[in-house]
């Protein structure tokens, strides 16, 4: 095939250690030197120049234009149209204006051109400009049907629009094409997205009903919205519920082959008093050398959930159960979960055993890991375990006598494991848990505040105690594993953290770029009982990482441990039932290579896969106690509270109650114009100095309370004055320099959807996903004497 003078050049250009040619190097080294040839080398150059293929240089010369460097991540949208985006690799993510997404939507896959570097000194971040979608992550869209009339659909060619669950989605409508379901008004629906926001239609998607879920005012569905937008899958498939059937309910005499039987020892299960699925029974003595005894035995869930199997597959795809304000989607059918799994009293049942001496340091000495089989003397609730435990309740010491010296025990093994852990420096943030407490129909009656006793704590010290030497084990045997890693904050958050905290006289001894978790310790010790004990213990726990799953061992910042697993929880965790497998593949020694190979190929995808679905049941449970806790206030409206700023932004403070209900003042809604002083997090009063402060108390009234949009609104009735060395002056640069943030700049809350008569008078055609172009592709023309175009 002959080629072309074009292609002769580009191939010269791409090839050539030189960027740039004068026309007359190109002629001599193409040989394009003579009459017609250079005439038709200066034509190709001039088409090509206006083709982009090639550029001329200052100096007149040809050279290929210069290729875009763009960086891949994963965009985060903002509900205020903005956004972020995460880089694998890089501790800070790039910011995204408005005008600069590119059409993205939260979670996709993009390329973007970084527009500006970042500016530690001024703390400014990078910014770039999104160039390439690379994959869309959302591919269905859960929300409220809004029909059109008769009239509108035969005007558009469509049935109406769905308002999007999703908050980042609140300015977004998903018109819906006129096939296939259509849905009465109020009918939740999931809708596959087969167009999205384009030039000409930012804020504009179209789909199809995929599945009606309910009506909008039927009990529970709120919440069942929020799971299914969050993909999180509702019923088992049938080949799995066949599966779990297939599980015998009693263990046989085969099972325990090759196990150690030790339904001789006394082991005890503690739980909350409505747990079903009791996954791991305990053990304490003390042993005559003054050192301690504690063995921590798990369901051995891997016994029944084999490997490859349909329930195995669902409960990678799940990788967690997800615990809501009303229900609890399990990992695990709950024939297994509740049934063979669960650790009932006085029956036997197949276990994962870790058995541990620990000295007077709370160092473990010594210790055991083993298959087993096991059988409870009693299942204890946290309750009984703390009345016995602080000697409050006479009957239940009574009931329980015959455990009561073990309870003891546990209770003193327990002060020297945490002992132990505070000495190391492991952070122990604030262990209030808020409960909001619904009726039969799902509505929140109360919110209840709850601390965990001395029950609760034993048990996570003592399963703390078995993971991490779980982990240990495996780690120094340099075998294929998987761990639970918290890493070291990254130093912007440290850095703002130390900031922050020096307004309220506290000093730092460390750096931001290797600050030891014991120090971060003291600073929550120093506010203990304070009024911005909480605020504190919000921002630090703000600056963390987010724990995750992996397939190196690099520790646990939070605990200070150099050794962390998962391993006590394998009913409602895939990473504690992969642990329990790689447990089981180990035992025969030596251990083969291609059982390494296998697991060393397998463990960082489980590790990744494991990380993002917790993230995404933890993101289900946020948006769920938003919603409810926004339906608790909507009687309130009206009403006044005390509560404190937990908060301050540069569009107002957000009011933490103390049933931890918190709400937004605005700006617009402060009697005077307020600048943001972001180095203090504060907002001081242009004319009087008047200064806000995170942990400042305040008397509030509730303005609005919408579970729609999961926002509680509150107005400012008095607020506690600082003392004078705690108030704020504005320099001169403060007042001049920055956006206002007074009452007289435009809300910050995402305005609303443009009407749908923006759409009116559009219609879809052929082609693109499903056979169809979207609806705004082709003008209808209207009845007036001319043909509506059909879309057959």
């Amino acid at each position: 095939m002959k080629t072309t003078i074009k292609e002769k050049i580009l191939n010269y250009l791409e090839t050539s250690s030189k960027k740039s040619f004068s026309m007359e190097e190109l002629s001599q080294d193409l040989e394009l030197n003579k009459g017609d040839d250079f005439k038709a080398l200066v034509q190709t150059i001039a088409t090509m120049e206006r083709e982009k293929s090639i550029i001329f240089t200052k100096k007149g010369k040809v050279q290929l234009p210069l290729k875009e460097v763009l960086v891949e991540g994963i965009f985060r949208a903002n509900d205020r149209g903005f956004g972020f985006v995460s880089i694998e690799g890089e501790e800070n993510d790039v910011y995204i204006s408005k005008d600069h997404t590119g059409f993205a939507l939260n979670g996709d896959t993009v390329r973007i051109d970084i527009l500006s570097s970042p500016n530690q000194l001024e703390g400014k971040t990078a910014e770039g400009k999104v160039k390439e979608i690379v994959k869309r992550s959302m591919t269905q869209v859960v929300g409220e049907f809004i029909p059109y009339s008769e009239e509108e659909r035969q005007e558009t060619d469509l049935y109406g629009y769905v308002k999007p669950q999703d908050k980042k989605l609140s300015n977004y409508k998903i018109f819906i094409a006129a096939e296939g379901i259509q849905p009465v008004e109020g009918t939740i629906c999931v809708v596959e997205v087969t167009h999205y926001p384009e030039p000409g239609y930012p804020t504009a998607l179209e789909g199809l009903i995929k599945q009606t879920v309910g009506h909008k005012n039927d009990p529970g569905m709120d919440i069942l919205s929020i799971v299914m937008q969050h993909g999180i899958p509702t019923k088992f498939p049938d080949d799995v519920l066949t599966h779990a059937d297939q599980i015998p309910d009693e263990i046989s005499e085969e099972d325990m082959t090759n196990r150690r039987d030790i339904r001789d020892q006394i082991l005890v299960t503690i739980d909350g008093a409505d747990a079903k699925d009791l996954d791991d029974a305990v053990t304490v003595k003390k042993l005559a050398n003054g050192h301690y005894f504690l063995g921590v035995h798990i369901a051995d869930v891997s016994h029944y959930v084999t490997e490859g199997s349909p329930m195995d597959l669902e409960a990678y795809e799940r990788a967690t159960s997800v615990y809501l304000t009303d229900r609890v989607i399990p990992m695990i059918p709950h024939r297994l979960s509740n049934g063979i799994c669960s650790l009932n009293p006085k029956v036997p049942r197949l276990a994962m055993s870790c058995e541990m001496e620990i000295d007077e340091t709370g160092t473990v000495v010594s210790y055991d890991i083993f298959e087993s089989v096991i059988q409870t003397a009693e299942r204890m609730t946290y309750k009984a375990v703390n009345e016995i435990l602080e000697d409050e309740n006479p009957e239940t010491i009574a009931r329980y006598d015959s455990l009561v010296p073990m309870f003891k025990e546990m209770g003193e093994l327990h002060q020297l494991l945490e002992k132990m852990r505070v000495d190391r420096g492991a952070i122990s943030f604030e262990d209030r848990e808020a409960k909001i407490l619904v009726d039969e129909a799902g509505h929140p009656v109360d919110i209840e505040l709850r601390s965990r006793g001395i029950g609760e704590r034993l048990i996570e010290s003592f399963m703390l105690m078995a993971n991490e030497t779980v982990a240990k084990h495996y780690c120094d045997l340099k075998l294929p594993f998987i761990y639970r890693i918290h890493e070291q904050p990254k130093e912007d958050k440290v850095q703002r953290f130390f900031e922050f905290i020096t307004n309220f006289g506290i000093v730092v001894r460390g750096t931001k770029e290797d600050i030891s978790p014991k120090e971060l310790q003291k600073v929550l010790n120093q506010v203990i009982d304070r009024p911005e004990e909480a605020v504190i213990n919000k921002m630090l726990l703000r600056s963390m990482q987010q724990a995750r799953y992996s397939e190196d061992s690099v520790g646990h910042y939070g605990l200070a441990a150099d050794y962390y697993t998962h391993f006590t929880s394998p009913i409602r965790r895939y990473p504690d039932l992969i642990v329990h497998r790689l447990i089981k593949s180990y035992l025969t020694q030596p251990v083969a290579e291609e059982t390494k190979e296998k697991w060393n190929s397998h463990l960082p995808d489980i590790a990744t896969h494991s990380s993002q679905m917790e993230r995404r049941a933890v993101e289900a449970e946020r948006d769920t106690n938003a919603l409810k806790k926004a339906e608790f206030m909507v009687d309130k409206v009206g009403l006044e509270f005390e509560g404190v700023i937990g908060s301050v932004t540069k569009f107002g403070m957000f009011i933490e109650l103390p049933n931890t209900v918190e709400g937004l003042i605005h700006v617009n809604q402060l009697p005077e114009y307020f600048h943001f002083v972001e180095s203090h997090l504060a907002l001081v009063g242009e004319r009087t100095g008047t200064t806000y402060k995170i942990g400042q108390k305040v008397v509030i009234k509730v303005t609005k309370a919408d579970p729609a949009t999961r926002e509680v609104d509150f107005e400012l009735v008095s607020v506690e004055e600082l003392p004078e060395s705690d108030k704020i002056s504005i320099l001169k640069r403060d007042r001049r320099g920055g956006k206002p943030t007074g009452r007289n700049r435009q809300n910050d809350r995402q305005p609303r959807d443009k009407d749908k008569k923006a759409y009116h008078g559009k219609a879809k055609g052929k082609s693109g996903k499903g056979g169809k172009k979207p609806f705004y592709k082709e003008a209808v023309k209207n009845k007036k004497g001319k043909k509506k175009k059909s879309n057959r």
